[in-house]
């Protein structure tokens, strides 16, 4: 089965000043924002370590280091091409990727569609090879207390 490979990745933020975050490259109106050196986006951060891992080429702390300036409120858009490109170059492609956000706050599912189509436009894939999601803790955790926002994503990528 050298033809497939999977990944996984994680992230999460602390929430923090602000009126909005960004999500999926989307951003959402929020009475707060994350606490992060770039845009704090957890879904396409998720994402490009799940496309990291099935390369096996480290996380993204490793390629846009948080120490690196350059990376200051950076849009992760960015990251999430750049970890394309990779996957690309070395003669592979996304073949499906599915994203859970956790959190209680904000609602997610009315931006599902919006961040499908993002992801999908930044990867240059199909929409529909693209999956967003989101659940609760049910008011348990950090997340379930309303103090951060965590997501998590799985992709199979294939040769092309």
């Amino acid at each position: 089965m050298t033809d497939v490979r999977i990944g996984h990745g994680f992230d999460v933020h602390a929430f923090g000043d602000g009126d909005h975050i960004m999500l999926g490259g989307v951003r959402i109106e929020f009475g707060r924002g994350v606490l992060a050196h770039s845009d704090g986006d957890v879904v396409i951060h998720a994402l490009c370590d799940a496309l990291l891992g099935a390369l096996a080429l480290g996380d993204i702390g490793r390629h846009f280091p948080p120490s690196d300036p350059q990376w200051k409120n950076a849009d992760s858009r960015a990251f999430l091409r750049h970890c394309n490109g990779l996957l690309r170059a070395r003669g592979w492609k996304l073949g499906n990727a599915d994203i859970t956000v956790v959190c209680e706050q904000p609602r997610i599912g009315p931006h599902v569609d919006t961040m499908r189509a993002a992801l999908a436009s930044a990867l240059d894939v199909a929409t529909d090879v693209i999956s967003v999601k989101a659940t609760t803790t049910e008011r348990l955790g950090f997340t379930g207390r309303g103090e951060g926002i965590a997501a998590h994503a799985v992709c199979l990528v294939v040769r092309e």
